[in-house]
């Protein structure tokens, strides 16, 4: 339960100034263009093709780096010929 007075708003005497406030930084305006997306979506295709083409460089460099290694050592190899996953039993 609430205790205590009740606030009341009291009015200001007639010769004090009010301030007054500054408005709105930035104005917009009613009948404003809208941009057009024409740029960005050419940018995106543009970003999107540059992606693709690197990585498919990487990825063939990848290749041949793989390919052209031929020998593997010891250890690669005694990796390669262990087990990855138990057998299970019939």
């Amino acid at each position: 339960m609430a205790q205590g007075k009740l606030k009341v708003k009291n009015k200001l005497p007639a010769g004090a100034k009010i301030k007054k406030g500054k408005g709105k930084a930035i104005t917009k305006r009613i009948n404003a263009p809208v941009p057009s997306k024409a740029k960005a979506i050419e940018k995106n295709k543009m970003k999107d093709k540059l992606t693709k083409m690197v990585n498919a460089a990487a990825e063939q460099q990848l290749r041949a780096l793989a390919s052209s290694s031929g020998e593997l050592s010891a250890a690669q190899q005694r990796a390669a010929k262990a087990p990855t996953a138990p057998v299970p039993a019939k």
